[in-house]
């Protein structure tokens, strides 16, 4: 992992990113040059300089992918040829936008022949390096070798998270090492015997890491100068809750306590971050509002005609700091869903939504309003999702650290709601919440920007919509 912007990203993604953008940007000199190979003196020349072309060639197509999912941390294979339809696909869509950017900006355009061959070689270039990608970050001689100093309940996981969710091994988990014979050895990884030497132990088995779920490290529980000595070594140690942070993109709860939050890397805020981000919010929620104008007033209407009004739907919501708000959503439920005043969880298959609002729903259209109580200052572009006054006092005593997430403002979108599906138990609002820490710890204008990017993704196949 590679900490950037503080938000860690997987090695192999970050330069398989780097990889496919030089591959990008040298096929638009490579296509132009084989273009006007042999021909007149000059013919070249004509068409300008390639770099600003190059440049939004480059940024265009790493953005489609991205928004196709072929640069997720946690992408999975969706049977044999799936990542294989949504290389092409992202292509194909690629070519559209350039077509549609040439038309607007005709200066950009480089003439048929030389954008065919341009867009020829990015395309077997982009699938020759994958290709080569998916092989050497196969073999597991690459993996990190990881030591798991303790075997408690909380150790134990770390077991889980050595294989993604294909089955390619993320780290090597070479064991597991109690520090004391009473110490519950319920991981069922290889347990070595400690025998007074911790760097004796990683030496023998080539560690590279060690991970520390020790629980109790006061009164001798953790022997410090051995860990020293292990730093001094040139190995890696790293706490529970960074590790799990690092791996899994989220902050787990179990391991997680608040002298770790308080002196850890993140949690900050600042007048210049604030202005970034509200600069950033009102310019791609006015975007977004240009660009979806037509979809919504369609939308509009097939509500009008199913079911009258009201068309929106107007809910109160729990914002930054506390605070009380109407947020605004398109109807997507009848209108006595809830005619006995309890507020409910929204099931699979709920039977309250109407025909047109589990169309809108499952593309997300539903949210659209929203851009409203982003213009407003209410919400964020990016952020956790805000919720009910009633389930935030009922998750609030059930859930430690619960309070946090309402330290920012929420958003239409954000790192929980790509990462985990609908929220619809207790026990989904842990999982959520343990995405929503690790944005507000490391929320950045980077990883707003990933969180848009991958966004499109959860629009375009409609993964987690109820």
């Amino acid at each position: 992992m590679i900490r950037l912007f503080k938000h860690y990203v997987p090695l192999p993604i970050l330069l398989l990113v780097i990889t496919e953008a030089v591959v990008l940007f040298s096929s638009m000199y490579a296509g132009t040059a084989l273009r006007f190979m042999g021909g007149r003196y000059g013919d070249i020349e004509l068409v300008g300089s390639l770099l600003p072309r190059a440049l939004i060639f480059t940024l265009v197509m790493l953005g489609i992918m991205t928004a196709f999912g072929l640069h997720r941390r946690d992408a999975k294979q969706e049977g044999r040829w799936g990542n294989s339809v949504r290389f092409l696909v992202s292509f194909l869509v690629g070519l559209v936008v350039m077509l549609f950017i040439f038309y607007a900006i005709p200066d950009l355009f480089l003439g048929r022949g030389a954008f065919a061959l341009v867009f020829l070689i990015a395309f077997v270039g982009a699938a020759v390096t994958r290709l080569m990608f998916t092989r050497v970050f196969k073999l597991e001689a690459l993996s990190r070798r990881v030591l798991l100093l303790g075997s408690g309940s909380r150790s134990s996981k770390v077991e889980l998270l050595e294989r993604d969710e294909d089955g390619k091994r993320k780290f090597n988990l070479v064991g597991c090492l109690p520090l004391t014979n009473s110490e519950p050895a319920i991981t069922k990884c290889r347990v070595f015997q400690y025998q007074g030497s911790i760097l004796a132990v990683a030496k023998k088995h080539k560690v590279d890491e060690i991970v520390v779920g020790v629980r109790e490290r006061r009164n001798g529980g953790l022997p410090a100068d051995q860990l020293l000595e292990c730093k001094l070594a040139g190995i890696d140690i790293v706490d529970l809750p960074s590790f799990f942070e690092r791996e899994t993109g989220q902050i787990q709860l179990e391991s997680l306590n608040t002298s770790w939050m308080i002196f850890s890397d993140g949690f900050t805020r600042g007048t210049i971050k604030d202005i970034v981000k509200r600069m950033f919010d009102v310019t791609a929620s006015a975007l977004l509002l240009l660009i979806t104008l037509p979809i919504m007033l369609i939308t509009t209407m097939l509500i009008w005609l199913e079911s009258g009004n009201p068309i929106l739907y107007r809910q109160e919501r729990v914002g930054e700091r506390g605070r009380l708000f109407n947020v605004l959503k398109f109807r997507s439920m009848r209108v006595d869903a809830e005619r006995d005043g309890v507020p409910r969880w929204a099931k699979q298959q709920d039977e309250r939504i109407t025909r047109v609002g589990r169309v809108i729903r499952k593309m997300r259209i539903d949210e659209l309003p929203q851009v409203f109580n982003v213009l407003r200052g209410d919400m964020s572009f990016v952020g956790p999702r805000p919720e009910r006054p009633y389930f935030v006092n009922e998750l609030m005593t059930q859930i430690p650290y619960y309070a946090s997430r309402h330290t920012v403002k929420p958003g239409i979108t954000g790192w929980a709601q790509i990462r985990y599906p609908y929220c619809a138990t207790t026990e989904d609002a842990i999982q959520k919440l343990q995405f929503d820490l690790y944005y507000v710890k490391n929320h950045s204008f980077f990883l707003d920007l990933v969180i848009l990017l991958q966004t499109a993704q959860v629009i375009l196949f409609g993964k987690g919509a109820r």
